[in-house]
C-alpha cells in the first residue's frame, strides 16, 4: 500500500479500502505457520497529514480470523481491530537526528522513515495486524479447557476424573510432625 506524497497538501489525504492477505508476506507466514486463518480481507481507514517536517498517518485496521482456543482446542472466529499512529520522516532527517545522543520521546517510538515520493505502508500494516493476533487465544474468558486425564471438553461435558482420589507420592508424610 503506497501513499503518494504529492496528494498530501494542506488538506489530509483519506484512504479507505480492502486488501487480501496475499498482499502482506508476514501475514501469509503467520497463516502458513497455523497461528490463525484470515477469513476476511484487511480493511483499512487511513488519514495522512503533513505536520511541520513529517507526515502523520493515523489509521484503523480490521479483519476476521479463525483461531484455535489454547484451552479447549476448539476453532472459533474473532475480529481483529487495531488503531495506530505513525510519524514518517525522510531518511536524511532521521540520520541527522541519530548522530547526536538524544533521549527518545514517545513520538520517536512510533516513527519510521521513507525515501522518495511515496510512503510504503505494507510493513506497518503487517506489523499492526500481527500484533493484534493473540498469543494464547481463548474462545471465551470462562473456557474450562480439556480434562488432563481423559481429554474431555469440560465446556461440553462433566467428566468424573476429578471425583477419583488422588494418589500423592508424599501422602505418607501428611501426618509427619517434627519434634524439636
Amino acid at each position: 500500500m503506497l501513499i503518494p506524497l504529492d496528494h498530501i497538501q494542506e488538506k489530509p489525504l483519506e484512504l479507505n479500502g480492502k486488501e487480501t492477505v496475499e498482499c502482506f508476506p508476514v501475514l501469509e507466514e503467520i497463516q502458513a505457520a497455523g497461528e490463525c486463518i484470515f477469513i476476511a480481507p484487511i480493511t483499512y481507514a487511513l488519514v495522512a497529514a503533513r505536520e511541520y517536517d513529517h507526515i502523520r498517518v493515523t489509521g484503523t485496521l480490521s479483519t476476521t480470523v479463525r483461531l484455535q482456543c489454547s484451552r479447549c482446542l476448539t476453532d472459533y472466529e474473532a475480529p481483529l481491530v487495531s488503531s495506530f499512529t505513525i510519524i514518517y520522516r525522510r531518511s536524511d532527517e532521521a540520520k541527522a537526528a541519530c548522530e547526536e545522543e538524544t533521549e527518545l520521546s514517545s513520538d520517536d517510538l512510533v516513527s519510521s522513515t521513507f525515501k522518495g515520493d511515496e510512503i510504503d505502508m505494507t510493513h506497518e500494516i503487517e506489523e499492526q495486524v500481527a500484533m493484534s493476533v493473540p498469543l494464547k487465544p481463548l474462545c471465551n474468558e470462562g473456557c474450562r479447557g480439556l480434562c488432563p486425564d481423559c481429554g474431555a471438553d469440560l465446556n461440553k461435558v462433566a467428566c468424573r476424573c476429578s471425583e477419583r482420589a488422588f494418589n500423592f507420592k508424599f501422602s505418607a508424610l501428611k501426618d509427619f510432625k517434627v519434634n524439636r
